[in-house]
């Protein structure tokens, strides 16, 4: 996902952040994708955040957080009210590694503490990213079923956001997965959507790409196979620029095929929309210019629209693209600037 193909802009940190990862480290995959990152610091800054987000819980204690205590403790008042613009809005806690229960209980429990709903990003199939910078995931089948179980018992009964397995039908579509695997990781997303379903108040969306990718007709059969009809719904434009409209429109279209299925339109970075310059093979990637969007809300104005989130966390790095650290790294400089461009 974080590979050079021209449909991508995908993956930020991959793991829990904040309190969840405080709680629990996950393990280490291979190739420069973030993984096992430890976190800024081991406790939470003392710098209070305003909350906001309609029902989603806003981790204290994300890299943006600790990015904004270390600018007001040094005066920089200026650089401050620019992360704040993201410190205070909910993020998505990227799941992946081994021993995900403890990590995902952290994370839900704090959010069901505060009367939130948790936002989780699970990122874990086996052959995840076709060897690219985010390459990795669970060993084999029977491994990630028994990762997605502990998952949901980390989830238990509180209320619970998921979306799931960023790219993983996309690479199917496009080829970059070969095709021996596809049978099984179908069958084992229709198998980790049914078992998440289980709990009784979670909500899951499958990854379906994005509006700048293949049409709604490229998606329809392989969601159906991915077990959509089991599922809340479907997510678009995770970690990519696509503008809401955009996203809407084809989000949209893609409901229609796939009985009316709602859906959540990641809308982190798009602010600007996508980035049309350059070489179109690496616009994916820590793209300049860009801006946060739409701030997460269930307030959409549509009827299948579930939400606007933040699934990408922004600031953390596409891959080491443009100057950037490796993918998932936070990067100051850019939060600033989509921080800056924002309106």
């Amino acid at each position: 996902m974080y590979g050079s193909w021209t449909h991508r802009g995908r993956r930020p940190a991959i793991r829990a952040g904040g309190l969840a990862a405080a709680t629990a480290l996950l393990a280490a995959g291979c190739g420069g994708s973030g993984e096992g990152h430890t976190p800024a610091a081991a406790s939470a800054p003392s710098t209070p955040l305003a909350v906001s987000g309609g029902p989603f819980w806003v981790d204290p204690d994300t890299k943006a957080a600790h990015q904004l205590a270390a600018y007001t403790r040094a005066g920089d008042d200026g650089r401050a009210a620019l992360i704040r613009k993201i410190a205070e809005q909910p993020v998505g806690a990227w799941i992946a590694g081994d021993r995900p229960e403890g990590a995902v209980r952290a994370a839900t429990g704090a959010a069901a503490k505060a009367g939130r709903m948790a936002l989780l990003v699970l990122y874990n199939i086996p052959h995840r990213d076709c060897g690219q910078f985010s390459r990795g995931g669970a060993p084999d089948d029977d491994a990630y079923r028994d990762w997605v179980d502990q998952v949901a018992r980390g989830i238990g009964e509180r209320p619970t956001m998921v979306v799931l397995e960023p790219d993983a039908i996309l690479h199917l579509v496009d080829g970059c997965t070969p095709e021996p695997f596809h049978a099984a990781r179908y069958a084992l997303l229709k198998a980790a959507v049914e078992r998440l379903k289980q709990q009784p108040a979670t909500k899951v969306y499958v990854d379906a790409g994005n509006a700048g990718w293949r049409s709604p007709d490229a998606l329809d059969e392989p969601l159906r196979r991915a077990g959509i009809q089991s599922a809340d719904g479907f997510a678009v434009n995770v970690s990519n620029f696509q503008t809401t409209g955009a996203s809407r429109e084809f989000g949209e279209r893609l409901s229609a095929k796939v009985g009316g299925k709602h859906f959540v339109i990641d809308t982190s970075r798009n602010g600007n929309g996508p980035y049309t310059e350059g070489d179109p093979a690496e616009n994916w990637c820590n793209p300049p210019g860009r801006a946060l969007g739409e701030r997460p809300t269930t307030d959409t104005a549509s009827g299948v629209i579930d939400a606007y989130v933040w699934a990408k966390r922004p600031g953390e790095s596409d891959g080491p693209c443009r100057g950037g650290p490796p993918a998932g790294a936070w990067w100051p400089e850019y939060a600033l600037a989509l921080a800056g461009n924002s309106r």
